[in-house]
């Protein structure tokens, strides 16, 4: 039986797991996940690569959403609204990858990210207190302007859409990093329903590496979950900033390393 099992799935696997665990807390499995699939099956098309990330990341934010959901409280009306409208708006981000470059994204998304990491930084209480708004039209105008922007973002291009939503939770709905990442599992697992609508029909999900994957990825999701509630909002705010540092490295290699 094990005969039958592809030689590369082990190692993905691993990369599942350990994406899920750090999703699951702050974001950014995607910059785990997403480069280990194409390190380990560069024979595959971008697009399969792309499905089987996105079918994997679905059950993992599904599951730590859940778990969440389950241990604090947040505002649902305004989550629930930016998460139609990044559901929405996620397949005008795909569909603008054909009339858009990526190249020309990078730069805005690498300021954004170094303005995100200054002014976490420079507010040290940014985030530490829970100190819910009122919502009312003005969070409910917020929340689906948000989610649209961040939702066709993310259908786009991709990368710290999990930060960038936690950071928007922080500023604009007074949430503390602990609650701001339980609301963004809610938003972020939206997108990712959207953009398995697309790739499954297509056929660019490789199911035979995504099935397990999804499975250890929940499992790994399970797990972060477990460690961010335990750890609440200073560790998350810890990880918070660790992952903005790796996203700003990554970005400003991709943008000034090139030709």
């Amino acid at each position: 039986m094990l005969e039958l099992l592809p030689p590369e799935l082990p190692w993905l696997l691993v990369i599942a797991f350990i994406a899920g665990l750090v999703d699951a807390a702050v974001g950014g499995g995607g910059l785990i996940q997403l480069p280990g699939l194409f390190t380990t099956l560069p024979q595959h098309t971008p697009a399969a690569l792309l499905g089987t990330n996105k079918f994997s990341s679905m059950f993992g934010t599904g599951a730590s959403a859940w778990r969440y959901a389950r241990s604090v409280r947040f505002p649902w009306r305004p989550v629930l609204l930016a998460a139609a409208a990044a559901f929405a708006c996620s397949f005008l981000g795909a569909t603008a990858v054909t009339l858009l470059s990526k190249d020309a994204v990078r730069p805005l998304v690498l300021t954004l990210l170094i303005v995100m990491l200054g002014y976490t930084l420079a507010k040290k209480d940014f985030g530490a207190m829970h100190r819910p708004r009122e919502v009312g039209r003005r969070e409910l105008v917020i929340a689906l302007v948000m989610g649209g922007v961040i939702g066709f973002y993310d259908g786009f291009f991709g990368p710290g859409t999990g930060s960038f939503l936690i950071f928007l939770f922080v500023r604009f709905f007074g949430l503390d990093f602990l609650r701001a990442s339980a609301a963004s599992k809610v938003v972020n697992l939206a997108t990712n329903v959207a953009a398995i609508s697309f790739f499954l029909p297509s056929g660019n999900v490789l199911l035979v590496f995504a099935v397990p994957m999804a499975v250890v990825n929940v499992l790994g999701a399970v797990t972060g979950t477990r460690l961010a509630l335990r750890g609440g909002t200073p560790l998350i705010r810890k990880l918070f900033l660790v992952l903005v540092v790796v996203l700003i490295t990554r970005m400003a290699w991709d943008t000034f390393s090139g030709p």
